[in-house]
């Protein structure tokens, strides 16, 4: 019986809708929006294509250590942190695929370095589906 935290589990953000409010987390995406009034980061990955889905990143607990290339726009990041809140809305540009919003409390962010996405993308793919 272990007494520690439990492990977080490895996804792709477009499955971060099927995950429930607790849930730990990592998952990697691109910074496409940040609020230095809410601490939330804004993350997106368009895999599969076509996913419309973006990860609302609270990053509150680490901005003490944060460094702004982290918060960059255009920067890959992994996330390892807890679900908080999990919303579908309709996407309003198609008016039929679903878009998908996820709340995430943010414990450890760092920099995708040296990162082949397409590689990790087949990876992920093939491990959960």
């Amino acid at each position: 019986m272990s007494s520690g935290p439990p492990p977080s589990v490895r996804c792709l953000l477009s499955s971060l809708v099927t995950k429930h409010v607790g849930d730990k987390v990592r998952f990697l995406g691109c910074v496409t929006g940040y609020s230095t009034h809410s601490a939330i980061l804004i993350l997106q990955h368009e895999c599969p294509k076509g996913n419309t889905g973006k990860a609302c990143v609270d990053v509150t607990l680490l901005l003490e250590n944060l460094k702004s290339e982290q918060t960059d726009i255009g920067q890959w990041v992994h996330v390892i942190g807890y679900v908080t809140s999990v919303k579908q809305m309709v996407d309003r540009a198609t008016m039929e695929s679903p878009a998908a919003k996820v709340g995430v409390q943010a414990l450890v962010l760092w920099i995708a370095e040296d990162l082949d996405i397409s590689s990790y993308e087949k990876t992920l793919v093939s491990e959960t589906g």
